[in-house]
Order: C-alpha cells, then structure tokens, then sequence
C-alpha cells in the first residue's frame, strides 16, 4: 500500500502548486464597527522567555483543547534561542488537534476572528529593528471607535494598546497572526491554497481525522474546487475507503483530465479494490502522458510497481501493453 508519507507528499505537491501571497497588512477597518473582545478568553501569565507557550496555550485551551502553558513549553520552547519560533507554534497546534491557520495581515482580519469568538496570536517586535526584542501575545479585543486593541500579554491579563502602536509592532513582526481552528471549522475569511496547505500539514503529521473533517467543511465551501476534491480523496484512500476515493478522483478528471496526480492515485485505488487491469491501464496512461523530465515520473514508476507488486486475484486477463 502507497506510504502515507508519499501520499501526503503527492498531495501537498498539488497544493503547494497554487501557493498564495499574504497582503500587505494595513489598518483597514471600519472605525464605525463595535468594540468586539473575547473577556472569556484563557489567560497564562508568562515566565521570563516563555510568552511563545503562554500565547499558544491561551488560543488552544480556548478552543477547547486540553493543555497548559507547562504542558506546551517543552514542545515549543528552544533554551539556545530562548524563545519559541513560529514552525513550533504551528507544528504543537497540528499536535493538539487543532488547525493553524495564519490569517491575513491586516486589523480587519483580526477583527473578523474575535467576532467568530477565535482569539488571534501575534509576533511582536516591542524593540526597533536594530534591537528586536521577539513576543508574542494574543489579541482579544479590538475597539474600532477608540483606535483600542486589548491583549493577553505577558504578566498583563489586559493589556491595553494604541492601534497605531499595535500595527507598528505588529508589522516588525511582518504582521505574522494565526487562529487555531477547531476540526471542521473555517476561518471567517478563508483563503482556500492558504487553508489547504494548513490541513495538508495537520494530515501530513498523523492527525487524519482533524485532516478528515476539515477537508469535508473546505469541500462543503469549495464543493468543486479540485485541490479540495484531492485532498478528500486523498483523505479517503489513506482511510481505505477506495470507492469514496475512487468517486472524487473521477470528479477532479472529468473537469481536468490532464491532471496526472490525480490519475495516480486513481491507479491506486482502482488496485486497492483488486482492479488490478484497469488499474494498470490507468497508470500506464500516466507513464504515456508524463514529460521524460517530469519531476514526478519517478513517483508514477514506483505506482506501477507497488500495483504489479499486489497480490491478485485469479484472473486470465493478460497485463496491458505498458508505457516506457
């Protein structure tokens, strides 16, 4: 059976081949919005150096997720950096169940997530650029009307601040912000390649399930799209549900029947369900269609020879002329 390693690698290959941009970030909101804040929101007060897991754990337990501050220092914290880097926020978000999304650079954005009742993490710089000093902190409250923005911040459980002084921090920061989304939640503004490439990530790391669930809200969102329909098939063939797979392999073909990823794992799934004939003649279409320099031909011989290598059922069909 195909690793989920080299699955999860074929399917963030097709993601990543649509990767998209942040904005600029900007203050960009509506002065005649209401104040929103999230007063119920979890509060860590930080160790010295540990404002990376005090954050994290304030957006995750308030997501419903069972951890603490304590419980996430030594997933995130680095003592030779003293601090926490992005990469580890992200990948102990992805262990906790949850899907990191990184949300767009702008005041709007944020804003949009706390009335979805979602606190914001944010990277900080509170020094200049010659003398950074790194934090991070969580937005819980933004107050258009009065230029306000409230945060859980190091040993402030309110830490009130100055929307132009927050944009300036925050764009030290290159207005790095994500959520932290519940299996099957979307982002209030949600951004497909960006949310792809966020449950690609989740499923890449074990988390098929959580992978599962938000791959059926994207598909609920985007009902056609085919990086969508790929990632739920590739969901469901890691899952063994070859018919279900089969189904949206089929789906993404009929729009775009040049898309051999696609038509990979279709082979795949086809032989799963001990179709093995059609199953070659699948990928050796595959192997015919390929450029001699594609940089996933090698992916596509090693398909045909896990599907020779199957056991199969006995048949007198003879093995389909093959491709080179």
């Amino acid at each position: 059976m195909l690793s989920k390693r080299r699955l999860s690698i074929l399917g963030i290959v097709a993601i990543l081949s649509g990767c998209a941009t942040l904005p600029d970030g900007s203050a960009n909101l509506d002065r005649s919005s209401a104040p929103v804040e999230i007063a119920a929101a979890p509060f860590f007060p930080q160790q010295q150096f540990q404002c990376g897991p005090a954050a994290l754990a304030t957006i995750l337990v308030h997501s419903g997720a069972s951890t603490s501050a304590s419980d996430l220092g030594p997933q995130v914290y680095i003592p030779g950096r003293q601090g926490s880097l992005q990469p580890e926020l992200l990948a102990a978000t992805r262990a906790a169940d949850r899907i990191p999304y990184v949300i767009d650079t702008s005041v709007s954005a944020i804003y949009a997530e706390l009335a979805a009742n979602r606190p914001v993490l944010v990277l900080q710089n509170l020094g200049i650029s010659q003398l950074p000093r790194w934090h991070y902190a969580v937005v819980v409250g933004v107050d258009p009307n009065h230029d306000k923005v409230y945060l859980r911040s190091g040993t402030d459980r309110r830490r009130e601040m100055k929307l132009k002084t927050f944009l300036r921090t925050w764009q030290r920061g290159d207005f790095w912000a994500f959520v932290a989304l519940q299996p099957g939640e979307l982002p209030t503004q949600p951004e497909l390649t960006r949310f792809a490439e966020a449950v690609a990530a989740v499923e890449a790391s074990g988390h098929d399930q959580a992978a599962r669930s938000s791959w059926q809200a994207a598909a609920r969102r985007w009902p056609e799209h085919p990086v969508v329909l790929f990632g739920l098939a590739n969901n469901e063939l890691s899952a063994k549900n070859y018919q279900q797979a089969e189904f949206h392999y089929r789906r993404i073909l009929a729009t775009r029947p040049d898309n051999l990823l696609a038509a990979n794992n279709l082979a795949l799934a086809l032989a799963y369900q001990a179709r093995h004939a059609e199953a070659l003649q699948q990928i050796n279409r595959v192997l015919a269609n390929a450029a001699a320099d594609d940089p996933l031909r090698p992916e596509y011989l090693q398909t045909r020879q896990e599907i020779r290598d199957m056991p199969k059922k006995p048949s007198h069909d003879e093995e389909p002329a093959e491709a080179s």
